[in-house]
């Protein structure tokens, strides 16, 4: 049976999945209510988890350093109880050559070669080149489904990621390009972007070192 995550642990991870947000983008992500998604906020506030930051006319929540090791202890605490045969890292393995693709098709998005310069930015002009990477990034959509349903099978909480890719994949073919790599909406890069680092904070991995 699939295991649900605790409330605090949702939250705490939806904080380090975002980055920076505020705590209405939180309880989203944590599938919790707004009230409650405050309340533990301000219990991880008093732990030293989370700090509130203010910045003109922009506020939210981030990670600590401090806030990050618990993360990381709950999920690895989690791990061990709802995967104990390791499916979270045998997924992660069948993940990472789709990555590469995604590395791929997202550069190729952004970088569209001319004849006097092989690194030009994309203006999109080119009808043909975009159809062909929004067909990559449809076949990776594809081929991530079937990791997905083996991840929601041990953690409830990877459950929508492939409904918020294919989303932003339909609104990207239909012509509204941010939809493909920027990080301000929820798009198909952020959501491949995300659950990578969810992967890697589940299995307790350093990014930087990954193969």
């Amino acid at each position: 049976m699939s295991h649900h995550s605790e409330p605090q642990l949702l939250v705490l991870h939806a904080v380090r999945l975002l980055g920076f947000a505020g705590v209405d983008a939180i309880a989203q992500r944590a599938g919790a209510s707004t009230e409650e998604t405050l309340i533990l906020l301000r219990q991880a506030e008093r732990s030293g988890w989370v700090q509130h930051l203010e910045f003109f006319d922009t506020d939210g929540w981030s990670l600590t350093d401090f806030g990050k090791w618990e993360n990381e202890r709950e999920l690895a605490l989690e791990r061990h109880h709802a995967d104990p045969d390791g499916e979270i890292a045998a997924v992660y393995r069948d993940f990472l050559p789709l990555n590469a693709r995604m590395l791929r098709a997202t550069t190729a998005w952004q970088i569209g070669p001319s004849a006097v310069d092989a690194f030009a930015s994309n203006d999109h002009s080119d009808a043909g080149w975009d159809a062909e990477v929004l067909d990559e990034f449809e076949r990776l959509g594809v081929e991530l489904a079937p990791l997905v349903e083996r991840l929601t099978k041990v953690l409830t909480r990877f459950e929508g990621i492939l409904t918020r890719y294919e989303t932003a994949l339909r609104r990207a073919k239909s012509g509204q390009t941010m939809w493909v790599d920027r990080s301000d909406v929820d798009s198909c890069h952020l959501v491949w972007f995300q659950l990578h680092e969810d992967l890697i904070a589940t299995l307790g991995l350093d990014r930087g070192t990954e193969v």
